[in-house]
């Protein structure tokens, strides 16, 4: 079958979201050899994925995955890398400020693919452990309303995909399947993409999965987060509606910079870059504002604000305040404590 489904694909043909799910399940199921994998990556990556095509591999990957039970609402902050952009990782950043702020944060992630600093990486250079059981993980959110969903640990049958993704060293179907499956199921979510057609996409497939309230961005300069460089395109799911909007940092009471006084070059780069907004160092500016802009948002989808401009206005209070730092060292802590358990 898959053989047979790639010859289509060559021929321009699209998957429904039933074929998608079908070619997924045999990748998921080491049925399909490395090769096959990632002619069918190169293949949908060059075309750009469809909707169905998402939503069926998200779907299937779902059905793989080690669940995680929590019976309180969950947040996830994310986004699909590979924007090469270069940046410090500044969703990790917010979901650190977002879970002191008291949002339970179940943070999907891995280890750098196809960017400079992946989620997995810079918490390790924190000193955060990342290698957790569903029932660490969950004693995590109860202890310090955090924890981080080390990928390979909830989705081991991603193992046939590795040599390929690595092998192509280019973004794949797989960064925009990362966000969308996270084993936790959080109904909050705020997922960065790379470009606009790719939130569309995100979007829509979204309202046939469902969600509580999901906000998929994009920057105009490729970031994806919320840039604070620039524009930010938006789309809000809510009641199975989209409603888009953009944003540019001035309209939540925040001063624009520039890319390049964000980038880095490691783990540690970031690590160091965060440590120091957490500490209340405001030399570099435009990073602090990146991490407030994007955990005001947070905040908004979490339902703890009216509005993302009021969360940026209550992330600020918590970075000046010292809060921020207090749940870095909580999390250093109580990770280390429960990984010996």
């Amino acid at each position: 079958m898959f053989q047979e489904k790639l010859k289509e694909l060559v021929k321009g043909k699209t998957l429904t979201e039933q074929e998608a799910a079908e070619l997924m399940d045999e990748i998921m199921e080491g049925k399909a050899d490395p090769c096959q994998i990632a002619a069918f990556l190169s293949l949908l990556s060059m075309r750009g994925e469809t909707v169905d095509e998402l939503t069926g591999c998200v779907r299937s990957m779902r059905a793989h995955a080690k669940p995680i039970r929590y019976d309180k609402e969950l947040l996830d902050i994310v986004g699909t890398g590979g924007d090469g952009t270069a940046t410090f990782n500044i969703s990790t950043a917010s979901a650190i400020l977002l879970s002191g702020l008291g949002v339970n944060v179940a943070k999907h992630g891995n280890r750098s693919v196809s960017s400079t600093s992946g989620a997995a990486d810079v918490l390790e250079a924190l000193r955060i452990p990342i290698q957790s059981t569903p029932e660490q993980a969950a004693s995590l959110l109860d202890r310090a309303h955090m924890c981080f969903l080390f990928a390979p640990l909830y989705h081991a049958s991603m193992k046939y995909a590795i040599a390929p993704r690595k092998a192509l060293g280019f973004r794949t179907i797989f960064n925009m399947l990362g966000p969308l499956t996270n084993p936790a199921g959080a109904e909050r979510q705020l997922l960065g993409v790379y470009s606009k057609e790719a939130a569309e996409a995100y979007a829509n497939a979204i309202v046939k999965l469902g969600t509580r309230r999901s906000l998929v961005v994009t920057g105009d300069d490729g970031m994806d987060e919320l840039t604070i460089a620039g524009r930010t395109e938006a789309y809000l799911i809510e009641d199975h509606k989209i409603k888009s909007f953009s944003l540019v940092p001035e309209d939540v009471g925040l001063s624009a910079g520039r890319l390049e006084e964000i980038q880095v070059e490691n783990p540690e780069e970031s690590a160091v870059m965060i440590e120091a907004i957490f500490s209340g160092d405001t030399q570099n500016r435009t990073a602090v504002n990146a991490v407030l802009l994007n955990a005001g948002a947070g905040l908004y989808v979490a339902g703890r604000t009216d509005s993302i401009a009021e969360g940026v206005h209550e992330a600020n209070q918590a970075v000046d305040d010292g809060r921020a730092l207090k749940q870095l060292n909580l999390l250093r802590a109580q990770a280390k404590e429960v990984s010996h358990v």
